[in-house]
């Protein structure tokens, strides 16, 4: 199928069913899209369990469980789509060297206490959210679109979740310390979870064939549209806010700019390039190797076992 006449069906309502309906860029945009959403769900997991065993609650326990347990049935549900593309889910999660995945930048740290584990919730589950909500509405791709309603249901209960306990946390002077501190680090990472800002895409393959419906820039007005009113409706101190006179938000420091990766700081007098960014992006951050070799490690240390029985 051309790629004019395949654009004009999709963008009349056609949906994607097999791979006879394909045309190659529109495998190739897939298989790049499902491989994101797959790793980012399942690397979402290493850093929550960093603190897991601070949960102040039984009842924080079991439902900071069934949020990582949901993760690892989205990156399933990403694999499994990928199988039926001809890609072997085996290979991908179990054999990939840790800088090959496609996991956020921002889920190669750890998490310094339960608090930042509210936060990572309440702004990196949102920006999941986010993604994975326009997908839902807008993709072309009918096996993802039937798929995501159950994805959209529980990335919601994630992100609630962080909301309850930044509220939480927000009480006491201590805890409203840490709020602020997870904040001023994970903000900024959440903006950039949309990728490059507009005026540097000259095309996007997504958009075109209809995996997704909105551009970067208007994902990550999406985004601050409810992030910016919740942390300021509990008192937390972010760097955007709301413009009445553009009637858009506002990101009140350079973006994007430097981050000092070892005190997880941003450097607001130092404004970077989208190029800079992306390289940080391809060094990884420095839980990277050990986040991907927790996922690797049962599997490699099951085909050890099963070396010596032979």
């Amino acid at each position: 199928m051309t790629q004019a006449l395949l654009k004009e069906k999709l963008h009349a309502g056609f949906m994607v069913e097999r791979l006879e309906d394909m045309n190659d860029e529109y495998f190739q945009a897939l298989k790049q899209t499902l491989t994101i959403v797959g790793d980012t769900e399942l690397l979402s997991v290493p850093p929550l369990l960093t603190v897991y065993d601070q949960a102040p609650t039984l009842n924080h326990k079991i439902t900071a469980l069934a949020i990582m347990q949901d993760e690892i049935g989205h990156a399933h549900i990403a694999y499994r789509l990928l199988k039926d593309l001809g890609e072997n889910p085996d290979e991908l999660v179990f054999e990939r060297p840790a800088h090959r995945w496609k996991n956020p930048y921002a889920f190669d740290f750890d998490l310094a206490n339960w608090v930042e584990l509210g936060v990572f919730n309440a702004l990196f589950d949102r920006a999941g959210y986010t993604l994975l909500g326009d997908a839902h509405q807008h993709t072309s791709y009918g096996p993802w679109k039937r798929a995501l309603v159950k994805v959209d249901k529980e990335e919601l209960f994630h992100l609630r979740n962080g909301e309850i306990i930044m509220k939480a946390a927000m009480e006491h002077p201590e805890t409203r310390a840490e709020v602020q501190r997870a904040v001023d680090w994970m903000f900024l990472m959440a903006l950039e979870f949309f990728g490059v800002e507009d005026n540097r895409k000259s095309r996007s393959a997504q958009l075109d064939y209809k995996l997704k419906g909105k551009t970067n820039d208007e994902l990550r007005q999406k985004w601050l549209s409810t992030a910016v009113p919740f942390c300021e409706s509990i008192g937390v101190m972010i760097p955007a806010h709301y413009d009445e006179q553009t009637e858009r938000y506002v990101i009140d420091v350079p973006f994007p700019c430097k981050f000092d990766s070892e005190n997880k700081k941003w450097l607001y007098d130092q404004p970077d390039t989208w190029d800079n960014v992306i390289a940080r992006f391809k060094k990884r951050g420095p839980y990277n190797e050990q986040f991907v070799a927790r996922i690797q490690k049962g599997k490699h240390e099951l085909e050890e076992l099963r070396k010596e029985v032979v």
